[in-house]
């Protein structure tokens, strides 16, 4: 049981790298400082977002309007965290906390 709490943690926040550097990206096609029309950078881009709009849209759905600014990467960063947190503090008694 212990071994499956450590996994389930080490998929979320290996979930969590992979948000984050979908957000980055996002920033960086948004600025023209990438381009998607490289085809490496695409299959990248869309890669990303196959993984992580799934989780996404239906915080999206919850959320209003801020007029272009997508908050829904933070919600969900923040639900992960806490459902880590959970697993480490009912679960497992101290996984993926280094011992203390």
């Amino acid at each position: 049981m212990q071994s499956l709490l450590m996994l389930i943690d080490t998929v979320l926040g290996l979930f969590v790298f992979v948000l984050i550097f979908a957000v980055v990206m996002s920033w960086l096609v948004s600025f023209n400082i990438i381009n998607v029309h490289n085809h490496f950078v695409r299959l990248l881009y869309d890669f990303l977002h196959r993984v992580t709009e799934p989780a996404l849209k239906p915080i999206r759905r919850w959320l209003p309007n801020l007029g272009g600014i997508d908050i829904s990467p933070v919600v969900l960063i923040l639900a992960v965290y806490f459902i880590q947190n959970l697993l480490r503090e009912y679960g497992g008694g101290g996984i993926g906390t280094g011992g203390y």
